[in-house]
C-alpha cells in the first residue's frame, strides 16, 4: 500500500487546486497538493516537504480532516490522509503543476479532480471545516 499525504490549503475562504501536468499520469486532472511519504517520514512532515518542493511554501500543517482508502486499477492502492493548512509562509509558486487556481468550495463539483479525491470534494462540500475528523 502507498501511503500519501495531501493538503486542503484554504486561504481567503477558497481551496487551492492542481492541475496535473499533461503528460502525467492522470494528465490534466485536479487534485489536491500533496505526494508520497517515504520510508521513516511521518504524514505531516511528507506534506511539510511535498508543498515546499511543488509549491514553495513553508505550511503549518493544521489538523486531519479526512482519511480513505482508494485503489487506481493502474497504480494500485493507496492510505490518503487530507490535512488541512490554513497558515502558511512564502509566496505560492506552481513548480510542479499544470496549473493551480484558488476555487471556492461550492464550486469544487466544477473541476475534473482525481476519482481518489472525489469521496473528500463531497465531504467540503458537506461539512464544516471546523468540524473535527
Amino acid at each position: 500500500m502507498i501511503k500519501v499525504a495531501v493538503g486542503i490549503i484554504l486561504k481567503d475562504k477558497k481551496i487551492l487546486l492542481c492541475q496535473r501536468k499533461k503528460d502525467a499520469r492522470y494528465g490534466l486532472k485536479w487534485e489536491f497538493p500533496g505526494g508520497k511519504i517515504e520510508s521513516n517520514e511521518i504524514e505531516t512532515d511528507c506534506l511539510k516537504r511535498e508543498l515546499f518542493e511543488e509549491l514553495s511554501i513553508d505550511a503549518k500543517i493544521g489538523k486531519l480532516f479526512h482519511t480513505q482508502k482508494w485503489i487506481y486499477d493502474d497504480s494500485g492502492e493507496f492510505n490518503i490522509d487530507y490535512f488541512l493548512v490554513e497558515d502558511f509562509s512564502g509566496e505560492i509558486i506552481n513548480n510542479a503543476f499544470e496549473k493551480i487556481e484558488w476555487v471556492k468550495i461550492s464550486e469544487l463539483k466544477n473541476f475534473d479532480t482525481l476519482e481518489g479525491n472525489k469521496e473528500v470534494v463531497f465531504k467540503l462540500q458537506n461539512k464544516p471545516l471546523s468540524t473535527p475528523l
